[in-house]
């Protein structure tokens, strides 16, 4: 009976898979990334969720590539697409797996050739389709979606019928359908201010300027969420004083 007794004891103050995943949330929401990493790694080892465990650390290795010296990104991105795919495999039906997936993908793309961008555009959008189809209020995966149609609107005509001769083609969509899936973020989630940022750069490229100017200025009444929204507010601050 001692033994049992001393046995539930220890039992009882060992820390669960929730409340480390949530002791690393905090340091995530603290943007101190490196421990994040180590905490959710730490709640693998006793959690029945590893799925979200996983989908944590792709989350925040993308983190990590975004604000690391240019020599160092790929290979965060390419760890956050590992993890990413870890927790696909481990349950599919959460969004954030395919969430991260996109976004690691869409970062790791921009280090690849052409061929290999066009093989990976197809896989950002079927990620992206199944995260919203998943959770359609996931802001995260609307978001990454309005850059992926902003950058296909980046693509002229010329390029994709180059595109769809060599390399298999292209998947539709451009400006207009960025503009709806980043106001479809903000509507879900207005205080981010990547958003925010996003949408105002593709206002910039569509000259609608004062709209541009109202969303920089947002971004600069946002309080910081990532690492990488400071460069971001320094950089609508430049955005603000150019369309002045």
């Amino acid at each position: 009976m001692l033994l049992a007794g001393l046995l539930f004891v220890c039992c009882s103050f060992m820390p669960s898979s929730s409340s480390t995943l949530e002791r690393g949330d905090q340091e995530f929401a603290s943007r101190n990334y490196p421990l994040a990493a180590a905490v959710y790694d730490s709640a693998l080892a006793a959690s029945g969720d590893s799925a979200s465990a996983f989908w944590r650390l792709a989350r925040v290795y993308v983190c990590l590539g975004d604000v690391s010296p240019e020599d160092r990104q790929l290979e965060f991105y390419r760890r956050a697409e590992a993890y990413a795919v870890r927790s696909i495999s481990s349950d599919s039906t959460k969004s954030e797996g395919h969430t991260w997936r996109a976004a690691a993908l869409g970062s790791v793309a921009m280090f690849e050739g052409s061929k290999a961008k066009v093989r990976l555009c197809t896989e950002i959008k079927q990620e992206l389709d199944r995260a919203i189809e998943l959770n359609p209020r996931d802001d995260v995966a609307f978001s990454v979606l309005g850059t992926f149609y902003k950058t296909l609107g980046d693509v002229s005509w010329f390029e994709r019928q180059l595109a769809a001769l060599f390399l298999g083609g292209l998947p539709e969509g451009g400006y207009d359908e960025s503009e709806h899936a980043l106001k479809r973020a903000i509507a879900l989630a207005p205080d981010v201010i990547r958003h925010h940022f996003e949408l105002g750069t593709l206002y910039m490229v569509l000259e609608r300027n004062e709209e541009a100017l109202k969303e920089f200025q947002h971004v600069l009444s946002l309080p910081l969420l990532l690492a990488s929204d400071t460069s971001r507010q320094v950089s609508a601050a430049e955005f603000i004083n150019d369309l002045r």
